[in-house]
């Protein structure tokens, strides 16, 4: 991994990305679900998108009731350089078709989550996708965490919003 390759990452950060907790993701590296950081000056280790990408799948293979140890076999047939899009594409075939039940977070807590900072386009684009919802109170949304992390991906794609909105409504019809 390379830093060009993908965006790195401190475990405190991908701990955030991921929505989990720091204790978590060593648990995880201590079970082989998630490859060893890439090392960096002063052993700081670095995570790039794969982890991310992993951390995801992994988090949906609980959700749809598979033990740690199912998912350990699960990922182990993955090949070795499996990548970000690749574990997306497997995330995508075993997720559930339902809604996810939306968690509430800050305006701080969703830029921590999305991983960089978000503009009120960027949030007007997340909510267009679905993936945040507004409140009544301005610093508080609504986020769906299966969408989030595919809408952070969106939101760099010069896709215009109204063709976001367009291609959302087509999809919620076709798929009720």
């Amino acid at each position: 991994m390379t830093a060009a390759a993908s965006p790195q990452m401190t475990v405190d950060e991908l701990a955030a990305r991921a929505g989990v907790t720091v204790r978590t993701l060593r648990f995880y590296s201590a079970k082989g679900l998630l490859p060893p950081p890439e090392l960096g000056p002063r052993r700081v280790g670095w995570y790039g998108a794969e982890h991310l990408g992993r951390l995801e799948l992994i988090e949906e293979l609980q959700r749809q009731g598979l033990t740690l140890a199912a998912i350990e076999r699960y990922l182990s047939q993955l090949p070795a350089d499996v990548g970000s899009l690749d574990l997306a594409i497997h995330r995508a075939l075993v997720a559930s078709w339902t809604p996810e039940a939306a968690e509430e977070a800050t305006r701080s807590q969703l830029a921590r989550r999305a991983g960089r900072p978000l503009s009120e386009a960027d949030v007007d684009r997340l909510a267009a996708m679905g993936a945040v919802h507004r409140t009544d109170d301005p610093e508080l949304f609504k986020i769906d965490p299966g969408l989030l992390p595919l809408g952070v991906r969106v939101l760099d794609v010069p896709i215009p919003l109204e063709t976001l909105v367009a291609a959302r409504a087509v999809v919620r019809l076709h798929s009720q």
